[in-house]
């Protein structure tokens, strides 16, 4: 499941993991070589990254970028703090901040999701019909979740720990408790508990209850944004039309990398992934890529306050706002 994206939240644990080995990439000539870490396998929430590559997106802004496949055993903040790697995908604002709070030299410079799609899943028939309903209910949660967006439900909707049943990534124990509560992805976890339970659950996204967070960032070590700032304006800038043309366009170019870089994804998940992200508004049709100090500062706040970060951190390390995409 995707959401084991968010071990890499324990960073000090990363830092000291062995580096693999570095992948040589052939520059191709008047072009910049980018190595790009995904933070998962390919799928369509990574779509606009493919997309960007399969249409020329990043080759006729001058960037030759290999794009390196992520998953269980892929940790993108160590692969960027060993310089293994040029631009990581970045899954939430939780590992932005994480690698500010460790004075890690890496900066978020756009944010390709507006919304987290994180989701809390319910069994219809139990009452539930917010998330602020939740209070009580047994909710499944991931070790990494707990120290990421349930800090955020406790100080808004004022849930206990006491609440929190281990998340071992199988649907199974939901489908056999109907007061028990899910995590999971908006564009993910739904569909596979619709199939494999013959179900349908009620799905709340936390970006539509208040949860301030971005997602899909792309991260660039200060190195590379000191050295070569072009090269860096001209990823988030095909980086964003990937996007676009991905969720709006034709998505069959980045469709065929995905299933050649994972023969474990299907067709019918990754339409239902994008038809997901549109009708969420999990990636905007203009202003994707997008980033402002108000969001950051609310979310900062809301994480400080409950203990995650120290209260005087300097936030706004994490991020720049200076590659900010065009509006579309």
């Amino acid at each position: 499941m995707k959401i084991l994206r968010l071990a890499t939240l324990a960073f000090c644990a990363v830092l000291a993991a062995c580096s693999p080995a570095k992948k040589e990439v052939v520059e191709a000539p008047g072009h910049t070589a980018l190595k790009l870490a995904t933070d998962w396998k390919g799928e369509a929430e990574l779509g606009g990254y493919y997309q960007a590559l399969a249409t020329g997106e990043y080759s006729k802004r001058g960037l030759d970028v290999t794009l390196i496949q992520g998953g269980p055993g892929v940790n993108v903040p160590q692969l960027l703090a060993t310089g293994a790697v040029d631009v990581g995908v970045g899954s939430n604002s939780f590992i932005v901040l994480n690698l500010a709070k460790e004075k890690v030299p890496v900066k978020a410079v756009a944010a390709f999701m507006d919304k987290d799609p994180q989701v809390l899943i319910a069994h219809d028939g139990q009452g539930i019909n917010s998330i602020a309903d939740m209070k009580g209910h047994p909710i499944l949660l991931s070790d990494a979740s707990i120290t990421a967006f349930w800090v955020w439900l406790k100080a808004k909707h004022g849930f206990t720990d006491d609440q929190v049943r281990k998340y071992n990534y199988s649907a199974a124990p939901f489908l056999a408790d109907n007061s028990v509560v899910q995590q999971g992805y908006v564009t993910s976890e739904p569909y596979l508990i619709e199939k494999e339970g013959k179900v349908t659950p009620k799905v709340f996204l936390l970006a539509d209850d208040g949860y301030p967070a971005y997602a899909s960032f792309a991260l660039v070590p200060d190195a590379l944004i000191t050295k070569n700032p072009a090269a860096v304006n001209a990823f988030v800038e095909a980086t964003a039309a990937g996007w676009t043309s991905y969720l709006y366009g034709d998505p069959k170019p980045g469709d065929a990398l995905i299933l050649k870089d994972n023969p474990e994804m299907t067709q019918d998940v990754l339409d239902q992934a994008r038809e997901k992200m549109r009708a969420y508004g999990i990636v905007p049709r203009q202003g994707v890529g997008r980033m402002d100090d108000a969001r950051w500062a609310e979310f900062f706040k809301v994480a400080s306050e409950q203990g995650v970060y120290p209260k005087d951190m300097d936030y706004k390390s994490a991020y720049t706002l200076k590659f900010l995409p065009k509006v579309q």
